[in-house]
């Protein structure tokens, strides 16, 4: 009953989606995280993401549960390989092994388009893991390629903004120095690959940590004077694109001007404790519903106005079981029970309530050939940069968004 409850509730939310925001329809992602013990089972969250118009979905492992309840509905799927595998993964057999339990298995039916291969890898301080990327990030192609998977199939590894050394302004963006020698290699192999360079971009964090010296609209997306780049005389009404114009100049530095970027994580929580300033359901709601509506604008920033962006935030769900602080659970769009977590105002999902089937007790283990959720926490690890505006911070979690 409950199943057929939260089916009927998943229809009527995508029927007025379309009728409230038709714009929106089609060209919404969503990052699928489930660090949680009330998230509805894979098949019932299938009509939920349908019913917002996504057609994007990031996992931080290759659930086979989630893959298989999404075969032959032609949403696209990024998976992932945890940091913990990477040094498995220096071995070629295992990493085509991984490849065909992962994604061979789940093709066509499944659309995988993307493998991520860890996950702020260079900023966590471990030369083990350092060392293991790039021969994990290769062998994982060199699999896709036996296979005859590369030409559908990329891959690429996420990074914190923390690699920057300089973020502000934008036109002088650089690399860390110490991290160039590993960031180097990471890039001859998009090149060579042709796969996107991402970066996770937090603006609530820059806020968090100065809010008296930065402003909430300009974070948020509102009306505001904004600032110039003295250097490019560019001017920018909000910090997200500030950032990522910062990560153009810095690839341009060492002659990747050509590498596509993609932001692999962002967003805004709902819910903080006391001393998480700008965590409140208004802004997320700000934030998140701005952001949308500028991606489907096909806006782009003021240093490559022309590119479409492919943008992914943080989440489906919010996830009960993440530890931290209160601002670790409450990123999601939805309750674990299917209504929004606030309104976004781009459709109609705000007015409808969908009661699901539930998973009880503790997420379901990944199978033995899979990769764990790979993240748990997306401010234990934070670090401030120097630079306040652009806010160069460390974290993982994940909605995708793309007008293509």
């Amino acid at each position: 009953m409950e199943y057929c409850r939260f089916y009927y509730c998943a229809s009527l939310i995508l029927s007025i989606s379309g009728l409230v925001f038709p714009v929106m329809v089609g060209s919404i992602g969503i990052n699928y995280g489930q660090i949680a013990n009330n998230l509805p089972a894979p098949d019932n969250v299938v009509p939920l993401v349908k019913s917002i118009g996504a057609t994007k979905v990031k996992l931080y492992d290759a659930d086979p549960r989630v893959l298989k309840a999404f075969a032959n509905t032609g949403v696209e799927f990024i998976v992932g390989l945890g940091n913990e595998y990477l040094s498995k993964m220096r071995d070629p057999e295992k990493a085509q092994a991984w490849v065909k339990t992962n994604v061979q298995a789940y093709l066509p039916a499944t659309k995988i388009t993307c493998i991520t291969i860890g996950n702020e890898v260079l900023t966590f301080n471990d030369t083990g893991l350092t060392d293991n990327l790039i021969p994990a990030m290769q062998n994982i192609h060199t699999a896709l390629v036996n296979l005859g998977l590369d030409k559908q199939v990329s891959v690429t590894t996420a990074h914190s903004l923390a690699i920057l050394e300089v973020s502000y302004p934008p036109s002088a963006g650089s690399f860390r120095k110490d991290l160039v020698g590993c960031i180097t290699p990471i890039l001859n192999f998009h090149a060579k690959t042709n796969s996107p360079f991402l970066i996770n971009a937090y603006p609530f964090f820059a806020y968090k940590s100065n809010p008296k010296q930065i402003s909430l609209d300009f974070v948020l997306f509102q009306p505001n004077q904004g600032i110039v780049d003295s250097k490019s005389n560019f001017h920018y009404d909000n910090m997200l694109f500030a950032q990522i114009d910062a990560v153009h100049s810095a690839l341009a530095s060492l002659g990747y001007s050509k590498l596509p970027v993609h932001i692999s994580e962002t967003g805004w929580p709902s819910k903080g404790d006391a001393d998480e300033v700008g965590a409140t359901l208004e802004n997320a709601k700000k934030y998140n519903g701005n952001l949308l509506k500028i991606i489907c604008q096909r806006k782009g920033t003021p240093m490559r106005p022309n590119t479409d962006f492919n943008i992914y935030v943080f989440a489906l769900f919010n996830e009960n079981m993440k530890p931290g602080p209160a601002s670790e659970r409450n990123y999601g769009l939805f309750k674990p029970d299917g209504t929004p977590a606030y309104s976004l105002g781009i459709s109609g999902t705000d007015a409808v309530s969908a009661n699901t089937t539930t998973t009880t007790g503790a997420p379901a283990p990944p199978s033995p050939d899979s990769s764990s959720t790979g993240y748990l926490s997306i401010s234990a690890a934070v670090k401030v940069s120097p630079c306040l505006l652009c806010g160069a911070f460390t974290f993982d979690v994940f909605v995708v968004v793309s007008c293509t």
